[in-house]
């Protein structure tokens, strides 16, 4: 018979327990009662390893694309059945296993919940972050849509890495770079004024100075929406510093470039103009 009262894992110390359960335990972990138990014990018997050498090598991919609606039709509160499956995916020899998972895992921190994200789904993020780029590009391009649901503490702790983003295996990957302003222009509604000019601002005018154009005309929508952002906040000293920046980095540049970049910057929020003058 079927056991729905099984408590989910979700930190460190229940890992550390479920690590010895015996075979019998470690099959009654993964009961639930919402599909037919063997649909269930089919689809995690197919993440296997020695499978996907031996069988298919594509399964574990396909595997790794469906957890997500595996995970929202069991429900968080059947993730112990899935989260040593997920674990398993994660650390996937194939990339192209990771890069799936790395596209998804903003779509599984909602149906999981901020508790179990923060258990489970940070320390898979984590490792993400510093894979290939062909892995990173899938945290990146959901990067807002899964640092909104952590909490704000926790989200703080991204500052600091964000500016590894600005360096690719390869140079010549500047939509990765497009990718990166992109996503800061969303992430401005979850940081503080400070944290806006200490932390993303240097890496705004690092994308503004950008090789490729493509880049440097969405650094200049970041540019002047990161000045909307602290003109409308309490402390007005960073909008004045950060206009000051402007005038002196760009405005009066001795290239014509830097000027054509202020001009581009106030073209975006001309509204903004009259403040700088």
């Amino acid at each position: 018979s079927m056991d729905s009262t099984l408590p989910y894992i979700h930190n460190d110390s229940d890992l550390s327990t479920n690590s010895s359960f015996s075979p019998e335990e470690e099959r009654k972990s993964k009961v639930q009662d919402v599909v037919p138990q063997a649909l269930l014990d089919q689809y995690l018997s197919m993440t296997d390893p020695s499978r996907a050498q031996t069988v298919d090598t594509e399964i574990a991919k396909h595997c790794a694309y469906s957890l997500p609606g595996v995970a929202l039709t069991l429900g968080r509160q059947n993730w112990h059945c899935l989260k040593d499956t997920y674990e398993t995916l994660a650390s996937d020899m194939q990339w192209k296993v990771r890069r799936t998972l790395a596209f998804s895992i903003h779509e599984l921190a909602v149906i999981l919940g901020d508790q179990l994200t923060a258990g489970d789904l940070v320390p898979v993020f984590n490792g993400f972050l510093k894979d290939l780029d062909e892995v990173r590009i899938g945290v990146l391009k959901h990067l807002h849509d899964f640092l909104k649901l952590l909490h704000v503490d926790k989200r703080r702790e991204y500052l600091y890495q964000l500016q590894e983003f600005l360096v690719t295996d390869n140079s010549r990957n500047w939509r990765f770079r497009a990718e990166l302003a992109e996503q800061l222009i969303l992430l401005l509604e979850l940081y503080s004024a400070r944290d806006i000019y200490d932390y993303l601002r240097p890496i705004a005018f690092s994308l503004c100075a950008d090789k490729v154009s493509s880049v440097r005309w969405i650094s200049y929508k970041l540019v002047s929406e990161m000045v909307k952002k602290l003109y409308l906040a309490s402390t007005s000293t960073f909008v004045v510093d950060l206009m000051n920046e402007l005038v002196e980095k760009f405005c009066r540049c001795h290239k014509w470039s830097g000027r054509q970049t202020f001009v581009f910057i106030c073209q975006v929020k001309c509204h903004f103009v009259n403040y700088f003058f």
